[in-house]
């Protein structure tokens, strides 16, 4: 019998930045609930634009 690889969840550096913004859109408890999957593109994409503005601004 052939043992898979245990899978390893990647640790996000980003993550607590992208969890604030998704909170401040008030999309925090869709993800909890359905997984960041269940978001349209249009609400990752603005998650995403966010994430790029704070990041350029902060250095």
């Amino acid at each position: 019998m052939k043992q898979s690889k245990p899978k390893v969840k990647r640790i996000d550096p980003l993550e607590p930045l992208k969890m604030e913004i998704a909170a401040e859109l008030g999309l925090i408890d869709q993800i909890h609930s359905d997984g960041w999957h269940s978001l349209s593109a249009k609400e990752a994409g603005k998650i995403g634009g966010l994430m790029t503005q704070r990041r350029r601004r902060e250095g």
